[in-house]
């Protein structure tokens, strides 16, 4: 897919899974791919700019979003390689699903750093702003890619995955070794929200 590395394309996808973002300025003809997240995630941010640092002018830089949340974020220029991803990830210009689709345990671990979540026995993708049609191809997708068991799960109004308990383990084993430190505590049998010093873990 272009000129991005297995890596890079394993990020890029992860993060379209999750709460990545390619878009197109204006009249240009080209997308961009843009990262924003929560200031308390400035690790994670500086982490995938370091792998598209190359294709980025200005480093990550903190922003005033709504209300009193402060965003952490990037853009790509608009290039080519990027376009391709928009043309294969967005229909009228909605981000979508592929049907065509694969993923590895590195777009894995970025799809949960971005939008997983823990509750007691299981693991929660947060998969709301896809259709009911994508999340089943999803749901199809984790089992025949790594045996992950899943079903939806409903969320007030929307819907999202539920890993069930013993594929929860499963997933866990597999998404651990790319998982940031700063995240491992989504990961714990029993998770903490501090660390020894007392400095809080949550972001």
């Amino acid at each position: 897919m272009g000129s991005l590395t297995s890596v890079q394309h394993a990020v890029l996808v992860g993060s379209l899974l999750g709460d990545g973002t390619l878009r197109k300025q204006g009249t240009r003809t080209n997308a961009l791919f843009e990262v924003n997240h929560s200031f308390r995630s400035q690790d994670y941010v500086d982490w995938k700019w370091k792998h598209f640092h190359e294709y980025v002018i200005t480093p990550p830089k903190s922003r005033k979003g709504k209300g009193n949340r402060i965003a952490y974020r990037f853009t790509t220029r608009s290039l080519p390689i990027f376009t391709n991803y928009y043309c294969w990830f967005y229909k009228d210009g909605k981000k979508s699903i592929p049907s065509n689709l694969e993923i590895n345990p590195i777009a894995l671990a970025v799809w949960f750093m971005d939008d997983g979540a823990r509750s007691r026995n299981s693991i929660y993708l947060n998969t709301q702003q896809f259709s009911l049609k994508e999340q089943e191809f999803l749901i199809s997708l984790l089992y025949k890619t790594f045996q992950i068991e899943c079903r939806l799960n409903r969320d007030k109004s929307y819907y999202r995955l539920r890993v069930n308990t013993q594929s929860t383990i499963k997933m866990k084993q597999i998404i651990l070794p790319h998982v940031l430190g700063c995240f491992k505590y989504k990961l714990m049998d029993d998770p903490v929200t501090t660390d020894p010093k007392g400095k809080s873990l949550l972001f």
